[in-house]
């Protein structure tokens, strides 16, 4: 495949630059008729090569899908392909927009396609090449089944061009496309075009992590050397020696970081200047944005911040921004986990007076947000934030994450993009796909709450966040910035930035609407052999290969440690069980202990009433809290009882939190309709649980051993006299002897481990498969002879996560009564999913009716609940009404400030949520038998769809 057709010769003449190797393999390889995987680093240019399958597609009258896992994605890849083919040939499909569907290049999300697929879409005629955007997307476990399930079902004629980031088995991921889509080809690179360079903020100074290189990685696999200048920095910062200004970096030569803004300002011309455009026409200002300007000691450039920050503390935020900009390191995207951060430090910037652009460029940002708002009613703009965030564009800031208007981050987006704006802080769904690099990347912290605990960043989600830094054409290196806390290793900072074992793993698994599409489309027998070629199977078939490798080999050596062990005064394995019994039962008797101890702090949890104050002993939540809701211990419901903590939050405790048994220091009154979502509600009981609570808690409650433990006792010293009468413990060799025995019986434990996993992982998505066809078979879905019902076909339309549950509700007329409003509250409460603490226990309901319909979905969530455990199945989240208020008031025509009003929900996660609901009352309008109930879902999308809902442009 050394050769270059012509069809990829004219498309690398159109380009104007030439390809890297690695670029014209995967292009070759496209030309040649075959799939490709292409693995490369963040902005190292892979997506040329799903472009050529475009301008193939084009040139031999075939059609191209570009799909992406995102929709800011699919928009951004929808410009610039119109932009290269124009207008009439390229169309959009995602969740919410439909551009020119039938032309010949389509851009859409990879769940549009799927849907495409199951539904047998005319569409599809005459595709030739599907272009799989960010496919290492397939290991998110709650969206990645789709793209294999995408990959699975494409015609054979379909050309599917992988693009994917450096994953470790990408070799591994090319061998399993090449089974299931035939002639596959896999190129990987791991070359950054644009290098980049690692460093740590200490205070105020900035070192370079690594001495003379960049974490590139090493052919021997080794760590780069840490820099000893940043561990002796670190260690004066832990000794706060530190001096009362900002802190110099050291003056000494520190090889090739020294020379930092020396390289970064070589091309800096082109874009720090302070125009709307990048290019030579920006103007030089190379020397303003030099690092070093001030002398350091000999005349030498001093890498240390210069002087007028806070004494002896770190760089605020402002400050570390105004750093960046003079040392030519903007444009930057700060990675803040909290939406909350983010927009504090917008304020901040904003409070230090900061200006990153010249004030002209600034109105002429402001003019351009105000066109794109134009839509939005203006009583709403308060409450969306939005003067905050004009006025931090105007000054070239701004902040990202989800929580925002979708509409504000696509203006973020573009204006970044094009070097408009010149700082963004942002989450990290901001590395996730959208193209937005920059030359300088700060990451403020290495740990993330992940939903349910504070974890440290993974290799992977490095490499992800850092390597936005770098522009490829525009800067000769890119940089990422990690400034130091107390605690943080830098050691593991390097280690961090030097891995690059990261593995691919699946998250495929079936689900109620892939069975019954599958079954519809080719029968049980043969929807069955299908998953079983799914990327998970695959994996889990490797696994089994080395799995049952091991176990033949301990098998071996257990027949060694067998011999070994041979006494020849007795059966010295029945003496080892003795001791080993004995062992066993001594550790038994403390766990029972603790046991006894957990059952006795579980019925303590039940005992607390309302208005009880208790001491926390443990945990993040360690403190006084005072009771506002009883534990309740019915189906689904939350086992422990919710309070508001001393820091005015509202919690559920867990044995986690109470491991020993707690009581009631004193009692308080808590307000009959006390809403635990209301700040203020909270802050009001907390100042009340304070002023009531004693000085010490109370001593804890004694417990007496009891019979058991005596019991126990004697049943051990039984064994010990057993054990001196076998006639193996009079061995003189008995202690060598025992050695070997504990031995083999260790292998045996895991051996015996190894044979389970082993029959677990044989055809497992198969066996899911059938028991899900069981549960589907049982409620009428699949009839006797695994055919799909008039019930199933509704099912095979309703896309959610919640599927069957979706389905069972049409099924039993939960939603009949209901007015538009009220199906799409009831409706929220399939697609809601509460952040971290924000999940509230008794949400407030509309109106009766909706009421009554929300306990009836929680019943049969109820059911289907015990049918999905019954057969050993992952159970079905439960329906969350924590949005259904707020999505009836908007549905019946409310201002959207009246609607979010003393809510926790931001109005970007209420915008998202709603678009959700849309696409789902879609599906029951289609899927519905009814049709007053398909008439009333059709209201509720216009409803729904209307004001800041409706207002994402087409981009």
């Amino acid at each position: 495949m050394s050769t270059t057709g012509p069809h990829l010769a004219r498309f690398m003449d159109s380009l104007g630059f030439e390809l890297d190797e690695f670029q014209v393999r995967g292009c070759q390889a496209v030309e040649a008729g075959q799939g490709v995987l292409v693995a490369a680093p963040t902005g190292a240019g892979k997506t040329i090569v799903g472009e050529f399958a475009v301008h193939l597609a084009l040139a031999t009258g075939r059609k191209a899908f570009y799909t992406t896992p995102i929709k800011a994605l699919s928009n951004q890849k929808y410009h610039d392909l119109v932009a290269v083919h124009g207008v009439d040939k390229v169309g959009l499909l995602t969740g919410d927009a439909s551009v020119n569907g039938e032309a010949p290049v389509v851009v859409m999300t990879t769940e549009v396609l799927r849907n495409m697929v199951y539904a047998g879409s005319s569409t599809l005629r005459g595709l030739g090449f599907v272009v799989m955007d960010e496919v290492h997307y397939l290991a998110d476990r709650f969206r990645g089944a789709v793209w294999e399930e995408v990959i699975i079902h494409l015609p054979e004629s379909v050309q599917v061009v992988s693009l994917s980031a450096t994953v470790s088995n990408a070799e591994e991921f090319g061998d399993w496309l090449a089974e299931v889509r035939g002639n596959h080809a896999v190129v990987v690179s791991e070359h950054r075009p644009v290098p980049l360079w690692q460093h740590m903020l200490v205070g105020s100074s900035m070192f370079d992590l690594f001495v003379d290189e960049t974490a590139e990685p090493r052919e021997d696999g080794s760590t780069p050397r840490v820099n000893p200048e940043l561990l002796q920095a670190i260690r004066g910062a832990d000794q706060r020696r530190s001096d009362d200004g900002w802190v110099r970096g050291s003056t000494r030569d520190r090889g090739r970081g020294r020379e930092l803004g020396r390289d970064v300002m070589r091309d800096s011309s082109r874009d720090r200047g302070r125009g709307p455009g990048r290019g030579p026409g920006r103007g030089n200002h190379a020397t303003q944005g030099q690092r070093g300007a001030h002398s350091g000691s000999g005349g030498r450039e001093d890498r240390g911040f210069v002087r007028g920050g806070r004494p002896g503390g770190g760089a605020t935020r402002a400050e570390v921004i105004a750093q960046l900009d003079r040392d030519g390191l903007l444009p930057a995207i700060t990675f803040i986990f909290s939406r909350m951060g983010c927009e504090a430090a917008v304020g901040q910037l904003l409070s230090a007076d900061t200006r990153l652009i010249p004030p002209r460029e600034g109105e002429r940002i402001r003019r351009h947000v105000e066109e794109r708002v134009g839509s939005l009613a203006d009583e709403d703009l308060g409450i969306l934030g939005y003067f905050d965030f004009v006025e931090g564009l105007s000054r070239g800031f701004a902040c990202h994450h989800a929580g925002m208007l979708p509409l504000f981050r696509e203006i973020v987006e573009e204006l970044f993009t094009v070097g408009r704006i010149r700082a963004v802080f942002a989450t990290e769904t901001l590395a996730l796909g959208i193209n937005m690099p920059a030359r300088t990347v700060v990451l403020e912290k290495l740990v993330k709450f992940n939903g349910e605990a504070h974890v440290d960043v993974t290799p992977a989600e490095y490499t992800q966040l850092t390597g936005r830094a770098g522009r490829r054409g525009i800067d000769v290196e890119g940089h990422a910035v990690v400034q130091w806390s107390r605690g943080l290793d830098p050691l593991a900072v390097g280690g961090l930035a030097s891995t690059r074992t990261y593995p691919l793993r699946s998250s495929f698994r079936p689900t109620y609407n892939m069975a019954v599409n599958l079954v519809a489309q080719v029968g049980r027998e043969v929807a069955r052999e299908i998953l079983e070629t799914s990327f998970a199977q695959f994996q889990a078939d490797r696994a089994v290969v080395g799995l049952a490798t091991k176990v033949r080999r301990n098998e071996e050596a257990l027949d060694g440690y067998a011999e070994s062990m041979h006494c020849h005064l007795g059966d010295f394995r029945e003496y080892a069980a003795l001791r080993r019994a004995i062992a066993d039962g001594e550790k038994d008797g403390a766990k029972k202990r603790s046991a006894s101890r957990r059952a006795e702090a579980a019925i303590s949890l039940e005992n607390l009433k309302v208005g009880d104050v208790v001491k926390v002993p443990a945990g993040r939540r360690s403190g006084w809290a005072v009771v506002v809701q009883s534990a309740r211990t019915g189906k689904g419901a939350p086992s422990g009882p919710g309070v508001v903590t001393e820091d005015r939050q509202f919690r559920r405790l867990t044995l986690t939190d109470v491991p020993v048994p707690v009581e009631a220091a004193t009692r308080i009154t808590v307000p009959k309709h006390f809403n635990p979502k209301s700040p203020k509600s909270r802050r009001d009981l907390a100042t009340t649980m304070r002023i009531a609570v004693p000085h010490d808690p109370p001593p804890p409650s004694a417990k007496e051993a009891g019979r058991e433990a005596a019991e126990e006792n004697d049943r051990i010293a039984h064994l010990r006299q057993e054990l001196k009468a076998h006639p193996c413990h009079q061995c003189p060799e008995r202690e060598d002897h025992a050695r070997w025995a504990e031995r083999w019986h260790r292998l045996k434990r895991e051996t015996s481990g190894l044979q389970r996993k082993v029959e677990g992982r044989t055809n497992s998505v198969a066996r899911t498969f059938d028991r899900i066809c069981v549960v589907l078979r049982q409620l009428g879905y699949l009839d006797d002879d695994n055919a799909v019902t008039e019930r199933g076909e509704r099912l095979r339309r309703l896309y959610t996560e919640r599927d069957l549950l979706a389905a069972e509700c049409l099924r039993r007329d939960v939603w009949k009564r209901l007015d538009a409003p009220g199906l799409a509250a009831c409706v929220s409460t399939l697609v809601h999913e509460p952040r971290h603490d924000q999940a509230d226990p008794s949400p407030r309901m509309p109106g009766d009716e909706v009421a009554t319909a929300v306990t009836e979905m929680q019943r049969l969530w109820s059911e289907l609940d015990d049918l999905e455990a019954e057969h050993g199945l992952e159970t079905t989240e439960a329906p969350d009404g924590g949005m259904a208020w707020m999505v009836h008031r908007w549905a019946s025509g409310e201002r959207l400030d009246a609607v979010l009003r003393g809510q926790e929900m931001a109005a970007g996660d209420f915008v998202r949520r709603c678009k959700q609901i849309v696409d789902l009352l879609g599906q029951i309008a289609d899927a519905a038998p009814d049709t007053e109930l398909r008439r009333t879902a059709r209201k509720a999308v216009d409803g729904v769809l209307r004001g800041v809902v409706a207002a994402d442009r087409l981009d």
